[in-house]
């Protein structure tokens, strides 16, 4: 049975309750506030919903994620990545970041990334908490990605490209920086063949929820504005 959440508690339903199918719906109701938007991310869930929908959390099992010192990446994208086409910064306008990822997929019906998610994440932003990555070509911005980042962990969220190959530099330049840094992984929530490229691969929620309890008080050398 479906658990809701009452706003007065931040509290989650164990992981092993979320549902089999939907994979991984674990919980509804409540609230974006930072506080549980933090909760969720350390007891090993997230929001994912559409408009007209009440706020679901997911914690789907198996878990994809990539682990840094796994990073896979293919010739050509190195090679086009040593031209340097491409100028990658963090956090330099995460507004703008979170809004083109929010654009319509031609793939998709509507967009989870709604205004309330937009404004939610934003916050978590200002707060150090939420990061962006841009993508540059001669001054434009033309790819990115957003996420968390607690402890030596990083919560990737979502990814746009408006030419080809911008999200994946982007996605590139993070992971080799976040193993730089000594994050122990990428949480990637959903498995995609783009995702699986670089080198992600699932691992059951159980093991997941083994690196949320050893890594997310751990100190990490992060510097984002470096």
């Amino acid at each position: 049975m479906l658990t809701w959440l009452h706003r007065d508690s931040l509290a989650f339903p164990p992981l092993e309750k979320a549902l089999r199918e939907p994979n991984g719906l674990l919980a509804a109701g409540g609230d974006l506030s930072i506080e549980r938007l933090i909760q969720a991310y350390r007891h090993g869930c997230f929001p994912w919903y559409q408009e007209g929908q009440p706020l679901l959390w997911w914690s789907p099992d198996p878990r994809t994620v990539l682990f840094p010192d796994e990073l896979h990446v293919s010739r050509s994208l190195r090679k086009l990545m040593r031209q340097g086409h491409f100028e990658v910064t963090f956090d330099r306008d995460f507004a703008a970041v979170i809004r083109a990822c929010s654009a319509p997929r031609s793939y998709a019906d509507g967009t989870w990334i709604t205004l309330p998610m937009q404004a939610a994440y934003l916050k978590l932003h200002q707060h150090g908490i939420a990061h962006s990555i841009e993508v540059w070509r001669e001054g434009e911005l033309v790819g990115g990605l957003y996420g968390l980042a607690i402890g030596q962990l990083f919560f990737g969220e979502s990814m746009f490209s408006r030419v080809d190959n911008a999200s994946k530099v982007g996605f590139v330049t993070l992971a080799e920086q976040l193993r730089d840094w000594g994050f122990a992984l990428i949480d990637c929530q959903m498995p995609t063949q783009h995702l699986h490229s670089f080198g992600a691969r699932a691992i059951p929620r159980a093991e997941f929820s083994g690196y949320l309890a050893r890594h997310l008080d751990q100190v990490s050398a992060a510097d984002w504005l470096a």
